[in-house]
């Protein structure tokens, strides 16, 4: 009893010195601490049963980015707010810390939690290491110094902090592409593309300079590069053509790829259907081209005349061009491939072993199992992850296995050891709601992860996409942008996004690649729904 008491007074004082600390002191539930903020965390942190989880999300972010519709935000057909969802909702019920786990702890279940907050001046060129991934962010930039840290212990733990923007070592892409796996990085491409606009519009800029700056290269001929091709082309003959008329004509638009063909996921018609399109639009589509080098300048030079950059192919030499967005595939999080790569302590309470072994399993030097092809963790059909033994030092113990039973791992840094599943946010949404239905029923050890195929869906520009149903069903045109954007608006999380996403593709001001001038009627739209809803808070 006086335990109790003794508990409560070291509560409530907790609590007047720091709320947020209390919260997390003085529980009674089960803590999961889920690590990042993407499709998997996200989904999760909302599907957990708040009476029964004490959820706790670190992320060096503040917000959920709804991927599918960066392409648009980043050519204004939808403004920044629409794609993103604030981590600290009053109604969510999460708690949340700003921060990079630094190291984890299995046998104690500790974090230790680095902050990603205390960086008010920005930081000089080259002080900042970029990072890029899907589930957390890929403009995330963590300072080269150490921040301050703090231990948070778990219950559960769920890795879901997504991969990085994969470059294949390319010299330059990392400091002179532009990525799009961000809201940051829709940004700095739409301030990027009006820049170049007005570069080539003032009357000191040479005629071949102005060709070189309108030469748009898109690397990686997937649905994000497809997509963002399609959205610049819509731009800039749908808007930009009415206050940049002479600069139209000068526009080149080029996807590059390694492949023999773009959209390799969909079926041979859908994909000739995208590329014939593409080329009645004059988008040129560069299939089994190399990527060798891209640097800052023009061709032939060393300098950085007129802003221009110089994208090198193995195929055709080095060619002029004003900006390249580069999305090419996924990276393993370091975090992953460091941090996470030594389990200190043989986790003895919450690790059962698949086979006997004939020693003491604390005595060997265990360490997570990765895919050999990926580096991912791989997990069994509950989305737990797997030990194995280092080094074939133990004899007869190399072979053995064991699994967490209370460290997860979903999305791209998950590799289904069974059935390997595609990185996208289809199935990493699919995994956090399933986790989270599990954890809240306590059954997941009568069940195992089934991944439904919703089919894939890509735009090609001039308002048609092409579908491709799970059950091989395909759609193209009018009708299947129209299933496009329906779907992406069902699949909007908050009912703020599911209001605002059609306002700004109907209306015909807010739908423009400006945002309305102050005054007019379009602006009264802004402040009504900023009534509504509130303003963003998202930290980006």
């Amino acid at each position: 009893m006086n335990s109790m008491l003794n508990t409560s007074r070291s509560c409530s004082r907790a609590f007047r010195a720091n709320p947020a600390l209390s919260r997390l002191l003085c529980r009674a539930r089960e803590r999961v601490v889920i690590l990042g903020s993407g499709w998997s965390g996200f989904v999760l942190s909302r599907e957990l049963d708040k009476k029964k989880f004490q959820t706790v999300v670190v992320s060096p972010r503040t917000y959920f980015a709804f991927t599918p519709l960066l392409a648009s935000t980043a050519v204004g057909t939808l403004e920044f707010r629409t794609t993103v969802e604030s981590v600290r909702q009053r109604q969510s019920k999460v708690e949340f810390f700003q921060g990079w786990a630094d190291d984890v702890n299995f046998h104690e279940k500790k974090l230790c939690i680095e902050e990603a907050v205390r960086n008010v001046v920005p930081p000089k060129s080259g002080e900042m290491n970029s990072v890029t991934d899907r589930d957390a962010s890929s403009t995330s930039t963590k300072p080269s110094g150490k921040g301050k840290t703090f231990d948070l212990s778990y219950d559960k733990l769920v890795v879901a902090v997504g991969c990085y923007s994969q470059t294949f070592n390319t010299p330059g892409v990392r400091e002179n592409a532009f990525f799009l796996r961000d809201v940051v990085d829709a940004q700095r491409i739409r301030k990027r593309v009006l820049e170049i606009f007005e570069i080539a519009s003032l009357p000191t800029t040479s005629e071949q300079l102005k060709d070189q700056l309108l030469n748009f290269a898109v690397v990686g001929g997937g649905p994000t590069g497809v997509e963002f091709a399609a959205e610049l082309y819509d731009l800039c003959h749908e808007d930009l053509i009415k206050v940049y008329p002479r600069l139209i004509p000068r526009i080149k638009i080029s996807i590059y790829d390694v492949a023999q063909k773009i959209l390799p996921m969909f079926d041979a018609k859908l994909a000739n259907y995208a590329t014939q399109k593409f080329k009645r639009d004059g988008i040129a589509i560069r299939t089994e081209h190399h990527i060798e080098e891209l640097r800052s300048g023009l061709p032939g030079s060393s300098g950085e005349a007129g802003g221009c950059f110089t994208l090198k192919t193995k195929e055709k030499g080095e060619v002029g061009i004003g900006m390249c967005v580069w999305s090419t595939g996924l990276m393993m999080n370091p975090f992953i491939q460091k941090a996470m790569d030594d389990v200190h302590t043989y986790p003895t309470s919450s690790a059962t072993q698949s086979t006997e072994l004939p020693t003491d399993p604390s005595s060997i030097n265990w360490h997570l199992k990765r895919s050999p092809k990926t580096g991912g963790l791989v997990v069994d059909d509950k989305f737990r992850v797997k030990l194995t033994p280092r080094d074939d030092s133990v004899g007869e113990s190399a072979a053995a296995e064991a699994t967490v039973n209370d460290v997860f791992a979903l999305g791209d840094v998950s590799v289904m050891e069974k059935t390997p599943l595609p990185a996208t946010a289809q199935v990493a949404n699919q995994e956090a709601k399933w986790l989270g239905k599990r954890l809240n029923k306590g059954d997941i050890e009568q069940n195992n992860f089934t991944f439904k195929n919703m089919g894939v869906m890509t735009y090609v520009g001039d308002m048609k996409a092409i579908m491709q149903g799970g059950q091989g069903q395909e759609i193209r045109g009018w009708i299947a942008w129209v299933i496009w954007r329906g779907a992406y608006l069902t699949k909007t999380l908050s009912w703020r996004n599911k209001l605002l996403v059609p306002i700004y593709v109907s209306h015909p001001f807010l739908g423009n690649f400006s945002p309305p001038s102050t005054g007019d009627h379009a602006n009264m739209m802004f402040r009504v729904i900023n009534y509504a809803f509130g303003r963003d808070i998202s930290r980006f």
